[in-house]
């Protein structure tokens, strides 16, 4: 396997906005991985920069996207919780402030990742831990300075998913000595555990809110049911399909709600389900398209092409992440609840945080799969009360509510959508540094 490829330097962007030079410095570093023949992933590392403490005093975090198909390189980072926004302006609520960060583009032929052919993307979760077993192996030999700082794996959407079943084998590798690191936990953040618990309560979700009337609530369980029966018969790509068709049965009967935050308007132009577009192109529209918006895509494919200057001719920012969806429609409808259990079992640091506005991973649903653990502390955890906690931006109102019990953890984000750090950005950081136990 190849080595560590790395180039190092200082974050010395100008800011987009008339006359403000001004600049962030970092120390960052980022390169390739070759994890297969004909596979290669993409990390970008920015290290902790605190005023009062020194990166060796903080948490690494690994920060995985959704998708999949995703960019963490590019959305994760200039969107979420990078020390920079998409203009290229300092962004208050990074989380370099409390940890250093890892962005991945995983799984390859996502973002910077690419293949050299398409018979190389990944199609299932097993495979991708594979190939991220091969990027932290690499990794943290050619980074040793990291080997006994605290691990963190922090996720989104699908990226949890990812993330349960990478933890899984990390802790494996760990113990084979495989792995030279000091893992510590991981954070799943509305994410991709259990398809099925969240698609069946979409219904009743948009119904509490006043976002679907008695026969719209008919018409998605309906569909929702649907989904549910083909992944009881193990038709998991079919499950895919139905998952799509019922995310226009919500659209139709809630004038087009966003996925994403039931209470921000959608400013991409809507799909309808046709026999001209097909699922797929209208799943790519919704959930793909967004993380690769004009602007951001401009971004990736310029300057920040440029400052790299590792990224292949023929490769494109994004311009691959349909293709990765499309590869792990087969997987995508299949739950991991099992892998969480087997976290738990094994003394992993399990956290889950979801945002109180997501629909396409809501809460209700993220509940009942919880409720579904085999894990021994569970009968306790559910009898213990949450504790309300002050939101940074506003310490008047509540910002979160949370609660745990040993090693698990469970964080309710209010006013936050699908991706809680775009919209409450001091409550993701508060939560950052709880988890790793800076408060």
């Amino acid at each position: 396997m190849e080595h560590l490829k790395v180039f190092t330097g200082l974050l010395l962007f100008i800011a987009i906005s008339p006359g403000s030079p001004g600049t962030v410095p970092a120390k960052e570093s980022w390169g390739y991985v070759d994890v297969r023949e004909g596979a290669h992933m993409f990390w970008w590392l920015y290290y902790a920069n605190d005023a009062t403490r020194s990166y060796e005093e903080l948490p690494l975090v690994m920060w995985l996207q959704g998708g999949p198909g995703g960019s963490g390189c590019g959305f994760g980072n200039f969107e979420e919780i990078g020390p920079l926004d998409r203009d290229l302006a300092p962004r208050n609520t990074t989380w370099i402030k409390a940890a250093s960060v890892l962005f991945v583009d995983n799984p390859v032929g996502t973002g910077y990742s690419y293949t050299d052919s398409e018979e190389a993307l990944t199609t299932d979760v097993a495979m991708i831990a594979a190939d991220m077993m091969v990027l932290l192996k690499t990794f943290f030999s050619g980074k040793a300075e990291f080997q006994s700082i605290p691990f963190y794996i922090f996720s989104e959407s699908y990226g949890g998913k990812m993330a349960a079943a990478i933890a899984l084998e990390l802790t494996k590798a760990i113990e084979q000595r495989a792995v030279k690191c000091n893992f510590a936990g991981v954070a799943l953040g509305d994410s991709w555990i259990s398809p099925t618990d969240s698609v069946l309560t979409w219904g009743p979700y948009l119904y509490s809110t006043s976002l679907l009337d008695d026969l719209g609530l008919v018409e998605v369980s309906r569909a929702a049911k649907a989904v549910q029966l083909a992944v009881e018969q193990g038709q998991f790509q079919r499950a895919t399909e139905l998952w799509s068709i019922t995310e226009s049965v919500v659209e139709e009967n809630t004038n087009g709600v966003n996925f994403y935050n039931i209470l921000t308007p959608d400013p991409d132009e809507k799909v309808k389900l046709t026999a001209e577009t097909g699922y797929l192109a209208a799943l790519k529209r919704r959930h793909v398209q967004p993380l690769n918006r004009r602007s951001l895509s401009q971004l990736m494919n310029g300057i920040i092409r440029k400052k790299l200057g590792v990224i292949p001719k023929n490769v494109t920012w994004g311009g691959q992440a349909g293709e990765v969806f499309t590869s792990m429609e087969g997987d995508f409808m299949k739950p991991v609840v099992d892998i969480v259990d087997q976290l738990l079992a094994a003394g992993v640091n399990v956290t889950v945080y979801n945002g109180q506005l997501d629909l396409i991973v809501d809460t209700i649903g993220q509940e009942l799969w919880v409720k579904k653990l085999n894990w021994a502390g569970l009968p306790v955890f559910s009898q213990e009360r949450w504790t309300a906690l002050q939101d940074p931006a506003a310490p008047e109102q509540t910002g979160a509510f949370y609660k745990a019990y040993k090693n698990f953890s469970f964080y309710w984000i209010l006013k936050a959508g699908h991706m809680i750090p775009s919209d409450q950005g001091a409550m993701a950081l508060k939560m950052l540094r709880m988890v790793t136990q800076q408060e």
